[in-house]
This record gives structure tokens, sequence and C-alpha cells, in this order.
């Protein structure tokens, strides 16, 4: 007979897996929707971010997310084709971990932004190019100097930064 620690662990494993194949499955529409709904109650409690701004911001990591999910999904069923040679499956490891330096990266400068200059960003990071989508009212060559210089710090070779401001 299974013990009362087995049967709990069995029972909250098979939830999460539930939930997360849910989730997975998810039509994007909905998730943005339910996205909206999140900012639009947030902006009921007198949050300062409103929920075009949260929803843009989001839509561009959702956006982003899936499309390194597939990369990376991609690389995993490589990692296990045993058709492929041991190089091959090296490549697509270090591709692989590469994907994720890359995703860390981004969340890293995106939270010393908000943290520094107190600006909602999305950072998008592709080989020596960096793209920074910020949420401000202000939109002057001074600000937009400072999230360059704060994105550069972060690298000792020279980056191609692009900044984009929309309006909060």
């Amino acid at each position: 007979m299974i013990n009362k620690q087995n049967l709990w662990f069995l029972t909250l494993f098979s939830l999460v897996l539930v939930l997360g194949v849910y989730y997975v499955t998810m039509p994007n529409e909905l998730i943005l929707s339910n996205s909206k709904k999140e900012t639009t109650t947030t902006k009921k409690t007198n949050a300062k971010t409103t929920s075009k701004e949260v929803s843009t911001l989001e839509a561009m990591r959702v956006s982003l997310e899936e499309e390194r999910n597939e990369a990376m999904t991609s690389l995993q069923e490589q990692l296990t084709n045993e058709k492929l040679t041991t190089d091959e499956k090296n490549n697509a490891y270090e591709q692989l971990k590469y994907l994720n330096a890359l995703q860390g990266k981004e969340e890293n400068i995106e939270k010393k932004l908000k943290a520094d200059l107190k600006l909602d960003c999305f950072v998008k990071i592709d080989e020596s190019n960096i793209e920074a989508v910020c949420i401000s009212t202000k939109h002057d060559k001074t600000l937009a100097n400072s999230v360059m210089r704060k994105i550069q710090e972060e690298y000792t070779d020279r980056m191609d930064i692009t900044v984009k401001f929309q309006k909060k």
C-alpha cells in the first residue's frame, strides 16, 4: 500500500503536470487577454503602471519567450537524437547554454534599468545588437543616452544598442 507521503506527492505532481500542459496549450490570445485583465485590476488599485504599458511589454516578453522556447525545444530534440554525431550534440548543447545565458542577461539588464533609472523596459539581445523598449513620459536624447550607458556597462566589447520609447 502507498503511504500518505507518496500519495500526496503523486497528487501534487499530477496537478502541476496538468496545469503545466494546460498553460502550454493555452492560445496566445487568451494569455494576452488575461494579462490585460490583471493590469486593469492593478490600475484600479492606483498602481503606477497602466494596462497599456504592462500589456505592451508583456506581449513583447511573451513573444520572445515563445520564440526562444521553440528554439530550445528544437535543440533539446537534437540532444536526444541518436542519429546525430557527438559534435552536433555538443553544438546544440552550447547553443542551449547560450540561449539560457542570453535570457538571464536580458532579465538582469531590465532589472538594472528599473532600479537605476526607474524605467519599465523590454530588452532583447541578438548577438552584438541590443534593443531596449522603455515606457516613459520623457523621450529625449539624455534619457536614451543614460539607458545606452547602463546597458553598455554590462559588456566589455562595444555593443550596438537601440533605444525606443513608448508613451506612458
